[in-house]
């Protein structure tokens, strides 16, 4: 196994090129624990660690460029206003000493459908910014996961950024595991409300080969609250509304059986995940609506 180790942005993309097969290491949380175990022996590593601007970030006036190797501690730290959805899932992610570590640009070099940040990324409606030295494009997070272990990216890319929205309205994650802390999840939802486009977005984590939207739930839902005028006039959502999109959101699944619970669990899981955080996101829109109103 080669060791690569460009100094700067450039170079790498110019190893890249030279080495299609080479393996990104920034945080090394997911790859060093598959190498170790002899579970993958790539011919070329290359480490990121000496490019700093994969651990920048950039507040822009509607959005978050938040580079490949943010780790999930700067996040939690500085970034919870503008994205609440990723910032609440970095929490669950592994340790301390992970979450020092390991960043979004894993999550989605990886692209394992357990992958703590891809709900929430689902949810927001990122953009991922990838490069070759034949230039720059943005991928639309739901063109990005194209299968198990699998994404868009050509051989001689490298993830440089990730964009996001600045939150709009309330966002939740939520996500099950065999414990409480060190865990891969077992399944995950996200949920981010938009009260600007008057949407709401999805996101399901390890129910299925990659990670999904609902997208019949998210449907249903718009619906909903537009016939009903829940965006204007604030009102409690109707239970019967809210089982509707929660069974959805579990038809949406197309889990396996496995050591972390089966297929048929993981489902009533999501269900359950999905009416508990839109009553979450709804009762915090609500507050922020009437807070608004007492302020006039």
């Amino acid at each position: 196994m080669d060791f690569l180790r460009p100094a700067g942005w450039e170079e790498a993309l110019a190893a890249k090129a030279e080495h299609p097969t080479a393996v990104p290491l920034a945080g090394g949380t997911d790859v060093m624990v598959e190498i170790n175990f002899d579970h993958r022996r790539p011919e070329y590593l290359m480490d990121l660690g000496r490019i700093d601007e994969l651990t920048e970030w950039e507040v822009r006036e509607d959005s978050v460029r938040l580079g490949a190797s943010v780790p999930y501690t700067k996040i939690m730290e500085n970034l919870s206003a503008e994205l609440p959805g990723l910032a609440l899932a970095s929490h669950t992610v592994a340790s301390p000493q992970i979450r020092n570590r390991g960043g979004v640009g894993g999550n989605l070099g990886t692209a394992s459908p357990a992958g703590d940040a891809h709900p929430a990324l689902l949810a927001a409606g990122a953009e991922v910014e990838v490069e070759s030295v034949r230039g720059t494009r943005r991928i639309p997070i739901d063109a990005f996961y194209t299968g198990v272990k699998r994404n868009a990216l050509a051989p001689d890319e490298l993830i440089r950024a990730v964009h996001i929205e600045k939150a709009d309205g309330p966002q939740q994650f939520s996500k099950v595991g065999t414990r409480n802390a060190m865990v891969i999840a077992v399944c995950a939802f996200g949920l981010a409300l938009h009260p600007a486009t008057r949407t709401v977005r999805t996101g399901i984590g390890s129910a299925a080969p990659t990670p999904v939207r609902a997208a019949a739930a998210e449907d249903f839902l718009n619906a909903a609250l537009e016939e009903g005028g829940f965006w204007d006039n604030g009102k409690i959502i109707t239970p019967s509304a809210v089982k509707r999109f929660a069974d959805l959101c579990s038809a949406a699944c197309n889990p396996i059986d496995d050591v972390r619970g089966t297929a048929s669990y993981r489902r009533h899981a999501v269900g359950v995940m999905a009416r508990r955080t839109l009553t979450w996101t709804w009762e915090a829109y609500r507050g922020a609506r009437r807070a608004t109103e007492g302020a006039a």
